[in-house]
């Protein structure tokens, strides 16, 4: 079906499928009040020879997944525990899985996986780093005798059954219907469209496809490139429900996402629900709060209202103390490791241009406080003398200055920017607390000072080794998606997300995208 041309004329009667005016009569207006009759109706019976829509049975089992990931974990743990000779194995085996399955709960591994987050292989990864991390607390406040090389290779066959589960999970939907999307029509006015189309395209990390919209009111959107197959009045009309299931049956659509204003709220957007789900037709609704993750919002009901409860950012509590800890061990754990990569590097620094091994810089940390940050020499040792010279020449906005090719570079350099190994001296910092694993980058005091009140908020937590904006592009992004990127995890880290983070990271250091 073609794009349809909206006339730009006022419209004064309901508007149906392919934005052709439907003039009202008397029997429509007759019609409208008998459906207004039986809707507001609080006995309305249904008649008996109408059969109500089929429900879909459910695909899925929550408690199956669960006991398939504890016995995936608990079995082989207690079974390599037991020809290791380590002391209870049972124990710590049965400690272990019932460890794994909460949390694999906690963060929803068991919901449907259309309607839930997509999890995958790299969320069952994430969940295995945390379930290390809490198993190692646990064991140091425990005083265990179990050899902790020993318990990570008894706990890994968890994770091997768990990224096959979730495939399994996936497959039978991808198999039946070509596809692992939901299939979305957009419905509401010009700029709720606008907005919600532009986000829900400019990303891809989402199970949400738009495949039409349909306006409501004579406003023309103003986004390209999405099909209109009809329109809704500024008034309620009887043909509301009509016209929408009638675009989502010509784009095969199994979501209805409302964008609320104030044409289409309230009871027409109650009475919409109610054709959509007889219709086996799922809806959602759009809503104004942003940057706020799903797991923060708790829906509730008072009054017959609807009311959203919105949780306040991390700030301290058990998972402070406990990122803190891992934050301290998992340094201290990298610098044993990196050693001789460390030294390596420091020497071919030395070696290969003038100048000091390190490169120490102020940098600004949690709530302003400066700090001295580390990272290996990647310039000329004159690079700071030489900046003013080159700020015409700055590839980004805001602040920050950025070059894809800074003559400053040197050829060892641009090796160490790619691969992020310049930067694993900063564990140095993380393990004296001024700086974390994951967090948004530290910014020079020149580049904090001219922060506005919406920036500034990105000092609320300390600055990490890697984050959102390594993972997402880091210098190809603008300076305002960094920002947006940077706010959401001030608002909504957890340890479980620092651990999805640094499970990416390898991923975006192998890539080297945007390290330059």
């Amino acid at each position: 079906m073609g794009h349809v041309e909206i006339p730009e004329t006022d419209i004064s009667g309901p508007v149906g499928l392919r934005g052709a005016p439907r003039p009202r009569t008397a029997a429509s207006r007759n019609r409208t009040a008998a459906l207004e009759q039986l809707w507001r109706a609080p006995t309305a019976e249904r008649d008996p020879a109408e059969r109500a829509p089929a429900r879909r049975k459910p695909g899925h089992h929550p408690s199956v997944g669960a006991l398939t990931d504890l016995i995936g974990l608990a079995g082989p743990a207690w079974l390599l525990l037991h020809l290791g000779e380590q002391p209870r194995p049972w124990l710590a085996a049965a400690v272990a899985g019932a460890v794994w399955t909460g949390l694999r709960g906690a963060r929803g591994r068991y919901a449907d996986p259309v309607r839930g987050e997509p999890g995958g292989a790299f969320g069952a990864l994430g969940d295995w780093l945390v379930l290390l991390g809490i198993l190692a607390v646990l064991h140091a406040a425990a005083g265990g005798s179990v050899d902790p090389a020993t318990a990570v290779v008894a706990v890994a066959p968890g994770l091997l059954v768990a990224a096959a589960v979730e495939g399994l999970r996936r497959w039978p939907r991808t198999a039946r219907r070509g596809r692992a999307v939901r299939r979305v029509l957009l419905v509401g006015e010009a700029a709720g469209l606008d907005r919600a189309a532009e986000l829900l395209n400019s990303r891809t990390d989402h199970v949400y496809r738009l495949v039409a919209a349909i306006p409501v009111g004579p406003a023309r959107p103003g986004y390209e490139g999405v099909q209109v197959p009809g329109r809704l009045g500024s008034a309620p009309a009887d043909d509301d429900v009509t016209t929408v299931l009638g675009g989502a049956y010509a784009h095969e659509a199994d979501l209805v996402l409302v964008a609320p204003g104030p044409q289409l709220t309230g009871d027409r957007l109650r009475r919409l629900g109610w054709g959509l789900h007889d219709a086996g037709v799922a809806l959602s609704v759009v809503s104004e709060l942003s940057g706020v993750a799903a797991g923060r919002v708790r829906p509730v009901t008072a009054a017959g209202l609807t009311l959203l409860h919105i949780a306040p950012p991390l700030r301290g509590g058990p998972q402070g103390v406990l990122k803190a800890a891992l934050d301290r061990s998992g340094a201290l754990f990298g610098l044993l490791v990196l050693s001789p990569l460390l030294l390596a590097v420091a020497l071919c620094v030395r070696f290969s241009s003038r100048g000091p091994v390190f490169h120490r810089q102020v940098r600004q940390g949690q709530y302003n406080r400066p700090f001295t940050m580390w990272k290996f020499r990647t310039m000329v040792a004159d690079a700071e003398a030489r900046k003013e010279q080159l700020t015409d020449d700055n590839e980004v906005d805001g602040p920050l200055f950025k070059m894809r090719r800074d003559p400053r570079v040197t050829s060892v350099g641009r090796t160490l920017r790619r691969t992020s190994i310049d930067e694993l001296p900063q564990l140095f910092n993380v393990l004296l607390g001024q700086m974390s694993l994951v967090g948004p980058r530290p910014p020079l005091p020149e580049e904090a000072s001219r922060y506005d009140e919406r920036e500034h908020r990105r000092l609320a937590v300390k600055p990490g080794l890697t984050g959102l904006w390594q993972v997402s592009g880091r210098s190809d992004l603008s300076w305002q998606e960094t920002v947006s990127l940077d706010l959401w995890y001030v608002d909504n880290w957890s340890v479980a997300t620092d651990m999805g983070l640094l499970a990416r990271t390898v991923r975006a250091v192998t890539d080297g995208r945007g390290a330059y």
